[in-house]
């Protein structure tokens, strides 16, 4: 069982404020996912390793800067949204899903970890029509389908040093998936990153929209 303590490994320079954040999560996702389960019951011991740090996975790739507008489509529980939002307090983020009960989980752990920089709803993604620098999102379904649904959303103008577009979390073989967008299309290994087994697979994928 992996606790908080690989975040800390590789996120030294968090404040005492972010740590406390950070630790909070072990006991929130537990309680909630007792409840309403948003998290396999056989994972729930892999928290940290498997959905936290995975999520920072992006923050790896890319560093967001104060002001940055973020939605995460088909957050589930909260992720990648709600450790990005630890990790960047200045970085303003939206998480939407369509199924209501997991909104309300991430909702809840948002606000229990005191997290004024995120804002929840239930919704569809064609549902939404506000503009964002950035859309997250972790495994939610094929690229192709995610870049059709959320090109909308991808405001003009530009805050970062990378260009607005779409980050996702992925895993195993890609190239057919991808292949759409080879020009404008980054795969990022997050075992260049971190150095346990699970990343071995996983991958950061960045489309400029």
């Amino acid at each position: 069982m992996q606790t908080v303590d690989i975040i800390f490994k590789y996120f030294p320079e968090l404040t005492e404020p972010q740590r406390d954040q950070f630790r909070a999560l072990e006991a929130l996702y537990q309680e909630w996912n007792a409840k309403i389960n948003v998290i396999s019951r056989k994972d729930i011991g892999n928290l940290y390793e498997h959905h936290v740090l995975h999520s920072l996975g992006i923050a790896k790739f890319v560093r967001f800067r104060p002001g940055t507008r973020i939605l995460d489509v088909g957050t589930g529980g909260g992720f990648p949204g709600l450790p990005l939002a630890i990790l960047y307090p200045e970085v303003r983020f939206r998480l939407i899903d369509s199924i209501g009960k997991k909104v309300r989980v991430a909702a809840a752990i948002a606000e229990s970890a005191g997290l004024g920089n995120v804002e929840t709803a239930h919704m569809n993604v064609l549902e939404e029509h506000g503009k964002y620098d950035f859309i997250v999102s972790r495994a939610v379904m094929a690229t192709p389908e995610l870049v059709r649904l959320v090109r909308k959303n991808v405001a003009r103008e530009q805050r970062n040093a990378l260009p607005n577009g779409l980050i996702c979390l992925k895993g195993g073989e890609l190239g057919n998936e991808l292949r759409p967008f080879r020009h404008c299309c980054e795969v990022v290994p997050l075992e260049g990153y971190f150095s346990e087994e699970f990343f071995e697979t996983k991958k950061v994928v960045y489309i400029q929209l």
